[in-house]
């Protein structure tokens, strides 16, 4: 609470958060203890939210542990894992997960579709308000301009534009007709707006 406050210029109210991976259950996790925040809506990329199929593989590897650190470790599929002992969330969450995979090596350890690091199914945590999939690796995600958009909308509106993406052979496409961010500030302008809608909703 003292970091959001210093760092994020916390003075009240409610608090929105945008994660990628790991971070989306860390956000669960700090919001399911005691907090002195009211959180407001959470917008998941790419959540390992009932753990890690690739973690179950290699976690027993010391450079997986060299590399990740103790915290990965956690991230199983069991359910002792720190995913799986985490509660439905009380707080509006939705979760756009990707389906494509550019890591071939990474992909003989996930069951379906996957965004080359964690399975589609994974993404999912029960209590969401909101999914979506979209054409995207796990890292490339993070910088999709109509992601971006879809980040702002869920944070202004508590849903997804769903009849933005073609669902066609080709995967997901946004429709041309739904504004996206500059792609080269994308994650700059959702930033800024998620802190503006923020202060809307004090």
């Amino acid at each position: 609470d003292r970091e959001l406050r210093e760092h994020c210029g916390f003075a009240g109210g409610r608090v929105h958060f945008v994660t990628h991976s790991l971070d989306g259950v860390l956000v669960r996790a700090y919001l399911a203890g005691r907090r002195a925040i009211e959180p407001g809506r959470v917008v998941m990329l790419a959540p390992p939210n009932r753990g890690s199929e690739l973690v179950d593989a290699v976690a027993g590897s010391w450079l997986f542990g060299w590399l990740l650190g103790p915290t990965a470790r956690l991230l199983g599929t069991d359910p002792s894992s720190l995913p799986n002992r985490l509660g439905p969330p009380s707080y509006e969450v939705g979760v756009i997960a990707g389906t494509r995979a550019s890591n071939l090596f990474a992909t003989r350890f996930l069951p379906g579709t996957s965004d080359g690091t964690v399975s589609l199914a994974s993404t999912r945590l029960e209590g969401m308000r909101d999914f979506v999939a979209v054409p995207e690796t796990h890292v490339s995600i993070k910088r999709d301009p109509a992601v971006a958009a879809q980040v702002l909308r869920f944070l202004r509106t508590g849903s997804f534009r769903h009849e933005a993406w073609d669902q066609s052979e080709s995967g997901a496409a946004a429709v041309a007709s739904w504004p996206s961010p500059n792609p080269r500030s994308g994650i700059q302008e959702t930033a800024n707006a998620a802190a503006a809608t923020t202060k809307s909703t004090r």
